[in-house]
């Protein structure tokens, strides 16, 4: 017992000598010399830290990308449509529905961040207005269900925004073309694709964008793309591309300039 009080009182002397005045081992003055010295180390650490954020921020501009010389493409998508029941394909109509609120015509009646750009494609202007109503059977506006419930399914097709892009002028539009890629006997299986939109294309005059300080309230020019009379029960690969002067393909890239869908129209389960 007089042993497990010395212990005792050994660890209870080093967490407070009251005769020394020591706490774990140390005065109030090596503690205060330690604090100083830790508050002093990772004080300059964080200014290290704060200073290279800032000579960081110093290099990126509010209005534009430094680097933009990368930019996502367009993604593969794969769409299989089934015309019964209407609940295989709610999906997309609710996705179309949410994406083309932003084209209301009423939302864009602001004159002091929405104006009507016309054809003309000079000088920095406001957001120019895009109205849904422009695609035409594929707007949502007459029929909700964006052709999907008929078998003539909708797609809505916009490009990335890049900053500062300007399309050549050898165009009035970017052009949106789409083909089947299979075999060439089954290339009547796709049927009759129209195409919806100002001009059937990206017009212009909706570019540059300037990003989103100076463009905040920026519409993308759409296309839509309906599958008129495609075959039933088939799936089938469809292969969408852009075409402007400046617009450029890569082989080691499949989707820059491009992307593609598999779409089908089915009847009965497979």
């Amino acid at each position: 017992m007089p042993a497990q009080d010395k212990d005792e009182g050994g660890w209870k002397k080093f967490l407070w000598d009251s005769e020394k005045k020591e706490f774990l081992g140390r005065t109030g003055g090596s503690w205060s010399k330690i604090f100083l010295f830790y508050l002093i180390f990772y004080g300059c650490l964080a200014g290290i830290f704060i200073g290279t954020i800032q000579i960081l921020l110093l290099t990126l501009s509010d209005y534009k990308p430094t680097w933009q010389d990368r930019v996502a493409p367009p993604g593969n998508n794969s769409i299989v449509v089934t015309v019964l029941p209407f609940i295989s394909f709610l999906s997309f109509i609710v996705t179309m529905k949410e994406f083309l609120e932003s084209y209301d015509t009423e939302k864009q009646g602001d004159l002091m961040t929405f104006e009507d750009c016309g054809e003309s494609d000079m000088g920095v202007r406001k957001a120019c207005q895009f109205s849904k109503s422009f695609l035409g059977p594929c707007s949502g506006i007459e029929d909700r269900n964006f052709g999907f419930s008929e078998g003539k399914p909708c797609l809505i097709v916009k490009l990335n925004r890049i900053v500062n892009f300007r399309p050549k002028k050898s165009y009035h539009s970017i052009f949106l073309t789409c083909i089947m890629l299979h075999k060439e006997e089954d290339a009547g299986k796709l049927g009759e694709v129209k195409y919806y939109g100002i001009g059937g294309g990206f017009p212009l005059h909706y570019y540059p964008y300037y990003g989103k300080r100076l463009h905040s309230h920026y519409l993308q020019p759409l296309v839509a793309i309906q599958f008129v009379n495609i075959s039933l029960n088939t799936e089938i690969r469809v292969e969408c591309k852009v075409f402007g002067e400046n617009i450029y393909y890569s082989d080691k890239d499949r989707y820059q300039g491009r992307f593609d869908v598999k779409i089908g129209v089915m009847t009965k389960s497979t």
